[in-house]
């Protein structure tokens, strides 16, 4: 079971507010983990079962991106709105705002991954760990492997996929039907899906602005406007000791996270076997053990 927040609420940015939860206490002394969700247009409800890291003494922070979850919503915004430079805004105002920027740690998880690598670059004074999970370097990386693990689907599957997508039906019930082969091999390999999961997935559904704006209509057909965008440029440029985490079966292949092994300079890389998106949902004690085990080491 989650343990409850020992703080929740929310902190202005520009006219708009952010939502956060904290579970431990940020005045302990000990670095914080502030955990930035995926999507972009996800929120954190999947990723709560890290807040069980304060039980060893890091207060963790979990928040909702603005458009999503908690924080304020703004459906009539447009592309020009969403952008990787709004949501980088307001994590510098997060931890400027729960006064934590002087001695933090982050983990981003799918595009929180690269979102907190971006961050990272700008070499950040109070940045001491970074935990990059099932993140790609790029989107073109993202949906060249996509287009391989697509076409290793049962026979038919992509077929019935491309066809929707060439007409615009990425909605209809075929579709999604199909894609769950998509999503069943790699993003998610429990059956039923964990509550935690469907409790994002299901926020998503309520209010897409910003997945379909920025992303697509799903994990492997990025249409939005991050389909060119990649941090691979940025990332010798992350001088905070990083670890690389990712599922055996994960739609963020080798192939996709190899440029943050290859040119960030203080990196270590752990796969989960048995797990594909969410390792902390599918194989949770030997995720834990791989990320425990770095922010000891990095943190004490």
């Amino acid at each position: 079971m989650t343990p409850p927040p020992s703080k929740r609420g929310t902190v202005e940015f520009r006219e708009w507010r952010t939502w956060y939860r904290v579970t431990g206490d940020l005045g302990s002394g000990r670095t914080p983990l502030v955990v930035l969700h995926g999507g972009p247009g996800s929120t954190h409800d999947y990723l709560l079962p890290l807040a069980d890291l304060a039980a060893d003494g890091w207060p963790v922070v979990h928040y909702d991106q603005l458009g999503n979850g908690g924080s304020t919503h703004l459906p009539d915004r447009g592309a020009d709105f969403w952008t990787v430079e709004l949501f980088l805004d307001e994590l510098d105002n997060l931890l400027t705002r729960l006064g934590i920027a002087d001695n933090y740690a982050l983990l981003g998880h799918s595009w929180g991954g690269l979102l907190a690598a971006q961050h990272a670059s700008g070499r950040p004074a109070g940045l001491r760990g970074l935990v990059i999970a099932c993140s790609p370097a790029s989107y073109p990386l993202w949906l060249q492997e996509a287009k391989r693990l697509r076409e290793q689907l049962p026979p038919g599957v992509n077929e019935t996929l491309l066809r929707h997508e060439a007409a615009g039906t990425t909605d209809s019930d075929e579709y999604m039907t199909a894609m769950r082969h998509y999503y069943d091999r790699h993003v998610c390999r429990v059956t039923p899906w964990p509550r935690e999961f469907m409790a994002t997935f299901y926020e998503i559904y309520n209010d897409p602005t910003v997945y379909y704006t920025m992303n697509g209509p799903n994990e492997f057909h990025v249409i939005g406007t991050l389909k060119d965008w990649g941090v691979v440029d940025s990332c010798a440029g992350i001088e905070a000791p990083t670890l690389l985490l990712a599922g055996e079966h994960d739609e963020a292949t080798p192939a996709t996270m190899r440029p943050f092994h290859d040119n960030i300079p203080d990196v270590r890389w752990e796969i989960v076997e048995n797990a594909s998106h969410l390792p902390h949902l599918e194989e949770p004690e030997a995720f834990r053990a791989a990320l425990g085990g770095f922010l000891k080491e990095v943190l004490g």
